[in-house]
């Protein structure tokens, strides 16, 4: 049985640790360096970066808090943000990444996972989609959200597993930061046209809300939420010995 994994993720802006709602209302949160240790000490099976600003501003990562981060961590640590050449899958994994996400570098030129699968391995290479309901269809956006592309996100998926993506990040825009639960139906619908490990992102509120994802979307391999862990509505060695004693298969 696979193990079902639980992983914080931190958005970072201009150094900080920052979290909205529907990726909007951002507010400061927290110091990366301190959050990361907290959650390497805390039972988080791996760890998330986003410089969320990074493809906005047309900068690349802030190198010197990814490294500060990384030096915290002893859990697979994924990075994203402004990826756009192999060159930016080596700065990063320089600085201590294990995985590298990418999202408008690779719709921009496909070949980028294609070419950084062949040189890392497709383990390290996450494809994370940003993906909101439009006109009835799920519709992927760049831009942390900001921009709509008009491309087919179920197609968009596919095409990423084809390419050589390890994995998917399924960041729900419609849920995100509502704690109302994870988007069963979106995350179902992708679950279905891709092989690959899915990581379910958005609307986590509670522990139920996992137990919830698990039972529901058999192809979801990961639970990521932000905020419940940020501000200890929920604490993960507590989660996970819930989602245990529900007859869920987590690393404790």
């Amino acid at each position: 049985m696979i193990t079902k994994r639980i992983i914080p993720c931190l958005d970072i802006r201009h150094g900080r640790v920052v979290k909205g709602v529907n990726f909007e209302g951002v507010q400061d949160v927290d110091d990366p360096v301190a959050l990361a240790k907290f959650y390497n000490e805390s039972g988080a099976d791996e760890l998330v970066f986003y410089d969320i600003t990074a493809s906005v501003e047309g900068r690349g990562i802030f190198t010197d808090v990814l490294t500060a981060v990384a030096s915290q961590v002893f859990i697979p640590l994924t990075v994203g943000g402004s990826i756009n050449t192999l060159e930016d899958f080596d700065r990063v994994l320089k600085c201590g990444a294990d995985k590298v996400s990418v999202n408008s570098g690779a719709i921009k030129n496909q070949r980028l996972i294609n070419d950084a699968a062949k040189r890392y391995g497709d383990q390290c290479v996450v494809l994370s989609m940003d993906v909101k309901r439009v006109n009835g269809k799920f519709e992927l956006f760049t831009a942390g959200g900001r921009k709509a592309t008009g491309i087919d996100a179920l197609n968009w998926a596919r095409e990423g597993e084809a390419l050589g993506a390890g994995e998917i990040v399924l960041n729900s825009i419609d849920t995100d930061g509502v704690k109302q639960g994870f988007d069963i139906e979106m995350l179902s619908a992708f679950a279905e046209v891709v092989s690959i490990p899915i990581i379910a992102s958005g609307g986590a509120g509670c522990m139920e809300d996992f137990k919830t994802l698990f039972d529901t979307v058999k192809g979801v391999d990961a639970g990521l939420a932000a905020s419940i862990f940020h501000f200890k509505t929920v604490n993960i060695g507590e989660l996970k010995n819930y989602l245990a004693q529900a007859g869920i298969n987590v690393r404790r």
